[in-house]
C-alpha cells in the first residue's frame, strides 16, 4: 500500500458526525510552498469550524509534523515540504483528541482547564473527562517508544476501522493494519508515517 493510499484510508476512519442536523465538515487543508516553508493557508477557518483557538490548533500541527513555525493572520507557516494531506492528518488527529467526545462521538465540546490539565467537557451529554488519559506502569514506558519505517512491532489489535483494518495503539501513535482482526496479537512492519499516524503490514498473527 502506497503512501497516498494510506492517507486515503486513514481519512476514511474519521467519523461522519451528525450534530444540530448538521455535519461537521472540516475544510480540506489549503497548502503553499514559500521557499523552504510551507503555509496553511486556511487554518483559521479549520480552527473556526472547529470552535477552537487558531494558536491551539497551530501548535498541535508544529508536534504533529515535528516542525517549527509562525502563526500570522490566521496562516500557519511551517519549515519543511509538506503536503495538504500531511496538514490533513495532522488535522485529523487534532479533532479526534481535542474535538470529538470519547463517549458519543459528539463535536459539542469545550475546552477547559482544572488543576493545570486540560479537560473536554462535552455538552451534548454530559461527558467530562481529561484530553489525554492518563497511563500507567507498561503504557508509560510505551508512549517513550518511537515508531520507525521498516521496523517490524508486536502490538494488540484493539478496533476495526470503517474499512475493515485493524487498529492498534502504540504510545502516542495510531497504527493501521490491514488483514488483522480486533483482539488479534500481531507482528506488523511499519510502511510509512505521517504526524502520529503510521500504516503497516501484517507479518503474522501471534498465536
Amino acid at each position: 500500500m502506497d503512501y497516498e493510499s494510506s492517507l486515503d484510508r486513514a481519512m476514511d476512519e474519521v467519523p461522519e458526525i451528525e450534530t444540530g442536523g448538521e455535519r461537521l465538515s472540516v475544510p480540506d487543508a489549503e497548502a503553499q510552498k514559500d521557499g523552504a516553508f510551507t503555509r496553511l493557508t486556511n487554518l483559521e477557518d479549520i480552527a473556526d469550524t472547529v470552535s477552537r483557538e487558531p494558536d491551539h490548533v497551530h501548535r498541535f500541527i508544529q508536534r504533529e509534523l515535528g516542525t517549527n513555525g509562525q502563526l500570522q493572520d490566521g496562516v500557519g507557516r511551517y519549515n519543511g515540504n509538506f503536503s495538504g494531506r500531511d496538514f490533513d492528518a495532522a488535522i485529523t488527529e487534532y479533532v479526534s483528541t481535542y474535538v470529538l467526545c470519547g463517549e458519543c462521538g459528539l463535536p459539542d465540546t469545550r475546552l477547559v482547564s482544572e488543576d493545570r490539565t486540560e479537560m473536554l467537557r462535552c455538552d451534548a451529554c454530559g461527558a467530562f473527562r481529561p484530553v489525554r488519559k492518563q497511563r500507567r506502569g507498561s503504557d508509560q514506558q510505551q508512549e517513550t517508544e518511537a515508531v520507525e519505517e521498516g521496523e517490524t512491532y508486536t502490538m494488540e489489535i484493539v478496533s476495526t476501522g470503517r474499512k475493515g483494518d485493524g487498529v492498534a495503539e502504540r504510545g502516542e501513535y495510531t497504527v493501521f493494519v490491514p488483514g488483522a482482526s480486533e483482539g488479534d496479537i500481531v507482528e506488523a512492519r511499519i510502511n510509512s508515517v505521517s504526524g502520529s499516524l503510521a500504516f503497516a503490514e501484517l507479518v503474522r498473527t501471534v498465536e
